[in-house]
């Protein structure tokens, strides 16, 4: 029952996680900057206070996530972080 495929190592390739979180965090600064910036300006637009603020800017923070998440989802299908040997 012993599979030639199943006793071989997986091993990180570091390169490309180097590369994914790099432009992960590149992206993320812009993306969250954008989020606290966009809350900001429209609770100041509309005149939705302090709350209003804090609750758009929590909306887009969690797109923010979102957006992310599907990032870096999308880059580890392009940079495959591991590799068997």
């Amino acid at each position: 029952m012993s599979d030639a495929a199943s006793t071989k190592q997986t091993r990180i390739h570091w390169d490309n996680v180097s590369t994914v979180i790099s432009a992960a965090v590149l992206i993320g600064a812009e993306v969250f900057g954008a989020a606290f910036a966009g809350g900001w300006a429209l609770a100041n637009l509309f005149g939705l206070g302090l709350y209003g603020e804090y609750v758009l800017t929590g909306i887009f923070f969690l797109g923010g996530v979102a957006v992310m998440a599907a990032f870096i989802r999308n880059g580890m299908r392009i940079e495959p972080f591991t590799h068997r040997v």
